[in-house]
């Protein structure tokens, strides 16, 4: 029987980078039963015994890390540097899920209160069991394992669908791991195009699914997962805002903002994509960022659009854009597929595509505002809320407009800092997602609590869960909580 197969391509230069079955939904099946039963092994060998072998799985990935650097060159298109720093962040969250995955989740003792006084409580969190990783094209190290190292740490098995355009990136994580836990397969890869995730997310057997990429194939997700009522941990991508303050440094403003918005070719969830100015300080904000967009190229400093599609969308924002804005840099000529070359536009209506739409490329608008309040409520009205920027000197001020916006996440006075920051979750609120990977949100994504209670000793004249009880016993209870809980605060 002829196995289907696809390739990976450079989307740089449209080489073959590698060649991969399509798989349908019987080893998609397959993978998943080989999991349930890895699971349970996994599961039972506590979490002294799982952090030893993740820490050995991170020194694995970190021997492999210029093997992987190549790789993700190659199917993304991305720089070695950027794809470096993807992998090296990726490591320190494997890190640090295997190391606190115990103080996190292990159990611990919960105080009973006055009316408990003669209970003893345990409150524990419990693996899942199978969890599918379905994963973005973007960074496709260290996306899923946000989910992935998070998901064993909490003792769970893990079948990773990679996206069709890294595919090669995700079983090669595979491989690795078996190398540090060679006993059952804890972490399999299934690689295909739409219909294998579809087939991974519908399987009963998957106990939660982490998604990552657009808000409308989380909804086909989504309701995939309702059949079997799965629950799903969806990141869906945003459209950033970046606020200036009157009293930012500017030029770390302009290098942050510029670097937010076209790193990786502003493929980039959390990337910038909509900036909002002080009028104070306007002026001098354009100055330091058209000078310094003009040293930033495609091909040099950021990679090609790694998915095909997306360039369509882009040149659509984009010819929308500069048809009501003042073009700062770049315009519609920007676009050479597979690269699009840096584009600034000020003063496009927040009604537009380009403000109110997930962008995905080098692009970003630009918009004075009267002050930092307004530039807030501005930023607040999209449907998005992934992450955000503030700039401000001001540290008080700036913790208050981060507190207020509306998103998952706020960095000040730097951009994505968050993502970097292991202990700190990871997700957004509304069109963004639910949700959190990272941090102790994202072991706790991938467990469930199990709360126990044990009676030590029976109370005395206090029977309250029992037929028996007469009218001596709930005229107690009335006086304890009346003693407790009845004295009213003015």
């Amino acid at each position: 029987m002829t196995t289907l197969t696809f390739d990976s391509l450079n989307p740089a230069t449209g080489e073959v980078v590698g060649s991969h079955p399509k798989q349908g939904v019987d080893a998609v099946r397959a993978a998943v039963g080989r999991a349930e039963e890895a699971g349970v092994w996994w599961a039972g060998l506590g979490h002294a015994e799982r952090k030893r072998r993740l820490l050995d799985y991170k020194a694995v990935i970190t021997q492999h890390l210029r093997e992987l650097v190549k790789l993700v060159h190659e199917e993304t298109g991305k720089p070695v540097g950027d794809a470096t720093l993807e992998i090296v962040l990726a490591i320190t969250h494997l890190d640090w899920a295997a190391r606190n995955a115990h103080k996190v989740l292990g159990r611990r003792r919960v105080s009973t209160g006055m009316i408990g006084l003669n209970l003893a409580a345990t409150l524990e969190y419990l693996p899942l069991g199978v969890v599918a990783v379905i994963g973005p094209w973007n960074y496709p190290v260290f996306t899923p394992m946000g989910s992935i190292a998070y998901a064993l740490a909490a003792g769970n098995a893990v079948v990773f669908k990679p996206s069709e355009f890294t595919p090669g990136v995700g079983v090669r994580m595979a491989e690795l791991f078996a190398e540090s836990v060679p006993e059952r397969p804890v972490f399999q890869s299934v690689t295909g195009l739409g219909e294998t995730g579809a087939a991974l997310a519908a399987d009963p057997r998957v106990k939660k699914v982490a998604f990552t990429g657009s808000t409308a194939t989380a909804k086909r997700v989504m309701a995939a997962c309702a059949e079997n009522l799965t629950p799903i941990v969806a990141e869906c991508g945003g459209k950033d805002a970046f606020i200036v303050d009157a009293d930012a440094d500017l030029q770390a403003a302009a290098d942050a903002c510029l670097w937010g918005a076209m790193s990786n070719a502003g493929q980039t969830c959390a990337g910038v994509e909509r900036v909002y100015v002080v009028d104070a300080v306007y002026e001098s904000f354009m100055r330091e960022l058209s000078e310094r967009v003009t040293k930033v190229k495609a091909g040099e400093d950021y990679g090609p659009i790694t998915m095909p599609g997306q360039v369509d969308i882009i040149k659509r924002h984009i010819d929308d854009a500069t048809k009501s804005g003042k073009v700062v840099a770049g315009g519609p000529g920007s676009v050479r597929a597979p690269y699009v070359d840096p584009v600034i536009v000020e003063d496009v209506p927040e009604d537009s595509p380009a403000v109110r739409e997930e962008t995905f490329g080098p692009t970003i608008t630009v918009r004075r505002t009267r002050d930092a309040q307004e530039a807030l409520e501005l930023a607040n009205t999209s449907a998005y809320g992934l992450g955000g920027t503030i700039f401000s000197r001001n540290a008080r001020r700036a913790m208050e407009l981060a507190r207020m916006m509306h998103t998952g996440m706020t960095a000040i006075n730097s951009v994505i800092s968050f993502a970097g920051v292991p202990a700190l979750p990871f997700g957004g609120v509304g069109d963004s997602g639910f949700g959190r990977i990272h941090g102790a949100d994202g072991l706790r994504e991938f467990a469930r609590p199990k709360a126990i209670s044990r009676q030590r000793f029976a109370m005395p004249g206090m029977n309250l869960t029992s037929f028996a009880r007469g009218p001596v016993e709930v005229e107690r209870l009335i006086r304890l909580v009346t003693l407790l809980h009845g004295r009213r605060k003015r």
